[in-house]
């Protein structure tokens, strides 16, 4: 059985169940507008729009429909829908936590890279955190609920020079997912590039860049393993968290019973689901860029898959104590260091400090 149908089968079940007790709940009759990540990509497509499309109002007995589109539909660059929401443009939205970090440097806190190896120590990192962003949310965007945090697959490296290990990205232009992982990039003696997704493509090809950091499925998806001839599988972006959340005004619309209901089956149905998926497309993403395993998406490439070394692992360590912790700290409040400490200090064993 493939990957794909895999996660078609979880999916579907997940949303069978969830659905059952639907009718006999007192929901309120309403509508949701949301807007959701990259249209392209398999979050997307596999997972945001199924749930907020079909299974809301489906579950709902209809009481709750629901309009959705994406940022890049509407002409946005993902950063704006936090700011667009706060001003109750916008209902519902999601997108990448990074691409928000300028509004709440808070954020950044949740996804330093290489925090996380796994999937398991990164949902550990994001469910510590959850209590921290619903008050960052709160806080930086008037009133808004955290709705759910979920990950892309993890954030690697793709290069159209050859590399053997961290160590050589020494002297290139990186483009980075994120201000701690250009930061972290910086620490190895790489030039952090902040680029657009949509342009990496064609930054690569003409040599204006020399790697660029991105999920393994992602890169697929986009065509980036057609431009780039070397892949380094480790998550140096991080997993790039993509957070939903609900304008104030909305949520507080809702009855206690709808807001119960809707949490429910966003973590059954949504959440866990996508997090199920995680491991799934990080393999079947290096499958697909290598041409080492099966792909289920179409014609796989042929990059060289970079090992990490023992010492990528200790320079890993090093950069985030001396560099990139105290970097972010720096950014924010006394307070959201010591959550952070509190929260996902204790799951890494990390310490941040100004």
């Amino acid at each position: 059985m493939t990957t794909k149908t895999t996660l078609a089968s979880v999916l579907a079940a997940s949303l069978m169940a969830g659905a059952l007790p639907a009718a006999a709940e007192n929901l309120d009759t309403t509508s949701l507008s949301y807007v959701g990540s990259w249209s392209s990509l398999s979050l997307y497509k596999n997972f945001e729009k199924p749930f907020w499309e079909t299974h809301i109002p489906e579950a709902s007995d209809g009481k709750i429909s629901t309009t959705v589109t994406t940022f890049d539909q509407m002409g946005l660059g993902g950063g704006e829908v936090y700011r667009l929401m706060a001003k109750n443009v916008i209902e519902v939205t999601s997108t990448v936590a990074d691409y928000a970090v300028e509004d709440a440097p808070e954020l950044e806190g949740l996804d330093m890279p290489m925090i996380a190896p796994d999937v398991d120590t990164a949902r550990k990192v994001a469910n510590a955190y959850k209590p921290v962003l619903a008050d960052v949310f709160k806080q930086r965007f008037n009133g808004a609920h955290l709705l759910a945090v979920v990950p892309y697959p993890s954030q690697m490296v793709f290069c159209n020079k050859p590399i053997s290990g961290l160590s050589d990205l020494a002297g290139m232009k990186v483009r980075a997912s994120g201000r701690t992982t250009a930061e972290f990039l910086e620490a190895l003696g790489a030039e952090g590039i902040t680029l657009n997704f949509s342009e990496v493509p064609g930054a690569l090809q003409r040599g204006v860049i020399d790697c660029a950091v991105t999920g393994s499925l992602s890169g697929y998806s986009s065509g980036w393993h057609e431009v780039s001839t070397h892949l380094y599988p480790l998550p140096v972006g991080g997993w790039d968290y993509v957070i939903t959340a609900m304008n104030g005004k909305k949520w507080d619309s809702l009855s206690a019973d709808t807001k119960a209901w809707l949490t429910r089956q966003i973590e059954t149905n949504y959440e866990d689901p996508v997090w199920a998926s995680a491991v799934d497309e990080t393999k079947e993403g290096i499958a697909c860029l290598t041409g080492n395993g099966e792909c289920s998406r179409g014609k796989p490439g042929n990059m060289t898959l970079v090992k990490a070394t023992d010492e990528d692992f200790k320079n890993v360590h090093k950069y985030l104590v001396d560099d990139v912790l105290p970097a972010w700290a720096q950014r924010v409040d006394q307070t959201w260091v010591d959550r952070w400490n509190d929260t996902i200090g204790k799951v890494t064993g990390l310490t941040a400090s100004k």
